[in-house]
């Protein structure tokens, strides 16, 4: 449906820059004397997969080689040369991770579930919330004892104690600010963030992570695997008795069992909501489940015939095209939630053929009172733009063992620099973090240096992303706020300049991310958060030693070498110069964050050296008479956003001499922002050169993760901020 959708508009929208061009290769588009390479492709899929291939190819071979590895370890090393190779391409700069910022909070560390992918850290249900912001001292002591128990299950208990002990009260209750409302209330017909963050609270899955990163059951009591004589394998799950759907208000509408499991998974596969690929793969040998792919891309219909079935009320199978390491990891996804089959037809659900979320029939998660729910809360209040609240769910099944029985998130449209502050410090929510105000108020106030902690980085990656192929000069909806000053022929040469390497290379090594960082961080901070990788070089590491080729040469690594380090082997072999990996952060354990490995000035002048000898053939003259403009949406609803879009701005121009250009496109509402390029779903609707709004979290532990996100051909989540697919 994408590729078609996508193809339509490319034979009818012909306002784009060059897409709908007709000239044959080696002419110009009628724009003085400037050449477009791709100006043979008047579709827009062949002009996308042209694209990519240029700029993409050699990361996709490397990657595909990956994936096809027969063991783990060479599949790690095999998959650190293709991250190599998508670095060195230059089609984002990586910003930052969540967290690394200074802190006051209620929230005791470490009592949310640890896992750095899925979903599972956004359950609070066994938080440990204080009365009173809790010392930074304290939070220190607290992460070490983290560290000496993790794995044993002794934690929470623990900490309990020793909050008691230095007098502190917990409460039952925890209320945070946030900024964007759920869209949706289907967690299986969706893949932002902003909508299964509240979801997840509403469901259990069928394994889930605790606070120590230990995979516990929770719908299900037990597994067993099992390798059979076709090669697939089989996971079998018994489901936990006696656990009980209930609607909005508690009312029991149904029994969990096995088949909310079957009926979850085929409605995830029939909605599309674009992470369907984590089970599909991108093609049928490439399916994680047995014949998944066929079923969403309308090759079978027989969903009894895809590998996920209820043998009985409490058993339930999962039958994969081959032994995949990180499956069970996966389980704490929203992917694998269930779904009650009977509710969901009682809101006028279909599967298969039948499946339609736009008839005047269907109602299934359009709002808190349109799905059934089995986790620990139920939406009690939805207003957008102002509260949600989520109470206690009485028929919980696992009651017993609930710290929290509300959650309360109370709207924050980010205009005000200090309300986090002022609402923690009241009570009104119980933590925040602090931007570059609200730290030197909290010292103005004398309770910086007693409270304001450092918190933790996670594995999400904020990026800014590069247009390769902009057609969108404003808004595709009604926040059409963000609109391009730019000229047509500016544009043009804007699009033509972002193809080459060296360019995009010239702009990542010409920001100042700590600067950058520093506006909403705060200077002592700003490098704390910085991440130089898209995978976390710590994200993996090797099981056995392996041997692969390093640029030419067949290098030796050993049993628990870090991705990162093979990273930066081939960067180095390639010749590029980015530092992603320092092996001796972390106490020697080594960390791609926390230094700032792009920002080079000398470099960044260097390659523009490159670049404009390579566009001067092209009809492109740059300097800082004839500048590049690029255009970089921002929003301007709050000054430390205002700041950090201009400390980007000036540490660009600057580094290059001012041939190049950034123009800050002023947003005074978020949505404005959004909408320019988090909202979008295809590439031709990107509205920037440049943004800075998006990143990628986790799904299960695996780099295929972050990387499955750059595919061609609408397989890769994230490839349409590119401006392609």
């Amino acid at each position: 449906m994408k590729k078609t959708f996508a193809l339509l508009l490319s034979l009818t929208m012909c306002f784009s820059l060059a897409a709908c061009s007709r000239r044959g290769p080696g002419t110009t588009t009628g724009q003085a004397d400037i050449y477009d390479p791709y100006s043979q492709y008047s579709d827009y899929n062949d002009r996308s997969q042209a694209i990519y291939d240029d700029t993409l190819g050699e990361f996709y071979h490397a990657y595909e080689t990956a994936k096809a590895a027969q063991n783990v370890s060479q599949r790690y090393a095999l998959m650190a040369i293709a991250e190599a190779k998508l670095l060195g391409a230059a089609v984002f700069l990586p910003l930052n991770s969540n967290g690394g910022n200074y802190g006051i909070s209620r929230l005791a560390p470490y009592t949310v579930p640890s896992a750095l992918w899925g979903n599972d850290a956004e359950r609070f249900h066994n938080a440990l919330v204080t009365a009173k912001p809790i010392t930074a001292a304290h939070r220190e002591e607290m992460k070490a004892k983290w560290y000496e128990l993790k794995g044993s299950g002794d934690y929470e208990s623990w900490a309990k104690k020793y909050l008691a002990d230095k007098g502190y009260t917990l409460k039952n209750s925890y209320t945070i600010h946030y900024s964007t409302d759920p869209q949706t209330w289907d967690v299986l017909a969706t893949s932002k963030a902003s909508d299964a963050d509240a979801i997840v609270n509403t469901y259990d899955g069928l394994y889930e992570y605790d606070c120590e990163g230990r995979l516990l059951p929770a719908l299900a009591e037990s597994y067993e695997k099992t390798e059979n004589a076709d090669g697939t394998v089989s996971y079998t799950f018994k489901i936990r008795p006696g656990v009980k759907w209930v609607d909005s208000q508690g009312r029991q509408v149904a029994d969990v069992k096995a088949d909310d499991f079957v009926a979850g998974m085929q409605h995830m596969l029939d909605a599309g909501g674009g992470l369907d690929y984590l089970v599909t793969g991108h093609s049928a040998e490439e399916s994680l489940i047995v014949n998944a792919y066929p079923y969403r891309n309308g090759e079978l219909s027989d969903f009894s015939q895809v590998g996920v079935k209820a043998l009985d009320d409490s058993t339930l199978v999962y039958t994969l095209t081959k032994d995949v390491p990180y499956f069970m990891t996966m389980l704490g996804y929203s992917i694998f939630a269930p779904m009650s089959r009977e509710y969901y037809s009682s809101q006028g659900g279909k599967f298969g053929g039948a499946y339609d979320s736009t008839a005047a029939s269907y109602s299934y998660g359009k709002t808190p009172d349109n799905i059934a729910y089995c986790g620990p809360y139920l939406v009690a209040n939805n207003t957008p733009e102002n509260t949600i609240v989520f109470r206690f769910n009485p028929g919980y099944w696992n009651a017993d063992h609930i710290n929290i029985r509300t959650i309360t998130w109370n709207y924050n449209d980010g205009k005000d620099a200090l309300k986090g502050y002022h609402d923690t410090m009241s009570g009104t929510i119980d933590g925040t973090s602090l931007n570059t105000s609200s730290i030197e108020k909290a010292k103005s106030d004398g309770v910086f240096d007693t409270l304001a902690f450092v918190g933790i980085g996670n594995a999400s990656t904020s990026l800014a992303f590069y247009n390769l192929n902009r057609e969108a000069v404003n808004n595709f909806n009604e926040y059409n706020a963000a609109v391009s000053p730019k000229t047509t022929r500016e544009r043009m040469r804007t699009v033509t300049a972002m193809y080459n390497v060296h360019f995009r290379r010239a702009i990542s090594f010409a920001a100042d991310r700590g600067a950058y960082n520093a506006q909403t961080k705060g200077e002592d901070v700003k490098y704390t958060s910085l991440r130089n990788s898209f995978t976390p070089g710590n994200f993996v590491a090797l099981e056995e030693t392996v041997t692969v080729d390093v640029g030419g040469t067949a290098k030796r690594y050993p049993t628990g070498t870090y991705y990162g380090q093979i990273v930066q082997d081939q960067l180095d072999a390639d010749g590029v110069k980015i530092t992603v990996w320092d092996p001796e952060a972390e106490s020697g354990n080594g960390s791609s964050d926390g230094f700032d490995g792009w920002y080079d000035p000398e470099n960044a002048a260097q390659e523009l050296s490159a670049a404009i000898s390579e566009l001067a053939q092209q009809g492109i003259e740059i300097s800082a008479e004839h500048p590049i403009y690029l255009d970089l949406p921002y929003f301007s609803g709050a000054d430390h956003y205002t700041n950090r879009a201009n400390a980007y701005k000036q540490s660009v121009e600057k580094a290059l001499g001012g041939a190049v250009r950034i123009n800050l496109i002023a947003c005074s509402d978020m949505n404005s922002v959004y909408y320019a390029g988090y909202y979008i779903g295809f590439g031709y609707e990107a509205n920037y050169d440049i943004y800075d709004l998006s990143g990628w979290g986790p799904d299960y532990g695996d780099p295929q993760t972050y990387l499955d996100t750059l595919l061609p051909q609408y397989a890769g989540y994230m490839t349409k901020m590119l401006g392609i697919f």
